[in-house]
């Protein structure tokens, strides 16, 4: 299945339908009097997370939907049946925006959240409504609401508690392979990874998404590249790990690259919780890693974790640092009045 995380979306609430004029012709009623119906009200359009989806490809093949129009009022009193919703099931995570693509009507975070994108018009009084003391045979009725018709789009951003950064070849794709049941290609070239990937990483005795997404370079925000398009998948994470290609001739050139486009993209996920690793150390010898290392540091100003997603050295470590600031910053997001469940 291919990955799409926007799609320009077309939408129309149902319409809805006319009053009715009619009246009333029986035998043995010498008055008969006025009788006709309301129209049906139109159908709504609405946009729903659900489980079970991951991309927004099903949208790559039809962009309209349009909701049924009410039924218009019939004689003896009949009101015309209402139009069916439409519903569009989207991934959790999606983001709906105007056609600005900057106003954003909806963020859909978890299964079963739904919001209404177009409401459906009202159908419209038969002439039996206006029927008065006054007014005994009222000839007129209204007709229905029309049905609001919009341009949206969609965009997916995926969510996960940890999510990679880094160079093309940093290794993020060996990383997420050798920790994970995701089986991201890996290549000795760059931009192997053309698509965000998922995986489910475990460390003594808990669990954590991660999500793996294409390489920066210098100039993505720019366009370069494949550009910073894939950062959104990012935004929702909690904490970043930054792998650094120990076998790079310039490690802190690279790091502060990589700084550079977060800080150009967002200054918010600039500022997110961020493990820097050096990896790839298995090609290094020690005095080596030493002298990377403390360029590094110098460059991110923190510490800065050794590892080799190949041999496996360090990578317990990584996983470890990584779930002390997730689950630091799920119990920042707890409200403070609820307190964890014990038996």
């Amino acid at each position: 299945m291919k990955f799409l995380d926007l799609a320009k979306v077309y939408i129309r609430s149902g319409g809805g339908g006319a009053g009715a004029v009619s009246f009333r012709r029986e035998k043995f009623i010498e008055y008969g009097g006025p009788d006709g119906g309301d129209g049906g009200r139109g159908g709504d359009v609405w946009a729903e997370a659900v489980e079970g989806l991951n991309t927004l490809i099903d949208f790559r093949y039809q962009q309209h939907f349009f909701a049924r129009s009410g039924q218009h009022g019939m004689g003896s009193q009949r009101t015309g049946a209402s139009g069916d919703d439409i519903v569009l099931k989207v991934p959790v995570g999606t983001e709906i925006l105007d056609e600005d693509q900057e106003t954003v009507i909806a963020d859909l975070t978890e299964a079963g959240q739904r919001v209404r994108l177009a409401q459906g018009g009202n159908g419209g009084f038969g002439n039996l409504h206006f029927k008065s003391s006054t007014n005994r045979a009222p000839r007129h009725a209204n007709p229905g609401q029309p049905g609001i018709e919009r341009t949206i789009w969609l965009r997916l951003k995926l969510i996960a508690d940890a999510g990679l950064v880094g160079l093309p070849n940093a290794g993020k794709s060996t990383f997420l392979a050798a920790v994970s049941n995701a089986r991201p290609k890996i290549a000795d070239y760059p931009f192997t990874t053309l698509t965000p990937n998922l995986g489910v990483v475990g460390v003594d005795g808990h669990e954590f998404v991660m999500a793996d997404i294409p390489g920066l370079i210098e100039g993505a925000s720019e366009g370069r590249g494949l550009g910073d398009q894939f950062l959104g998948h990012v935004e929702r994470n909690k904490v970043l790990l930054h792998l650094v290609d120990g076998t790079s001739d310039d490690v802190a050139g690279d790091a502060r690259t990589i700084l550079a486009e977060l800080r150009a993209y967002s200054p918010v996920l600039a500022e997110k919780p961020r493990v820097t690793v050096l990896n790839k150390i298995d090609a290094l010898d020690a005095e080596t890693r030493d002298a990377r290392r403390q360029e590094l540091e110098a460059v991110v100003g923190g510490p800065v974790l050794l590892m080799s997603g190949v041999s496996h050295e360090g990578v317990t470590e990584v996983l470890r640092e990584l779930w002390t600031r997730i689950e630091a910053e799920r119990g920042e997001a707890r409200p403070s009045d609820e307190r964890p469940w014990q038996p």
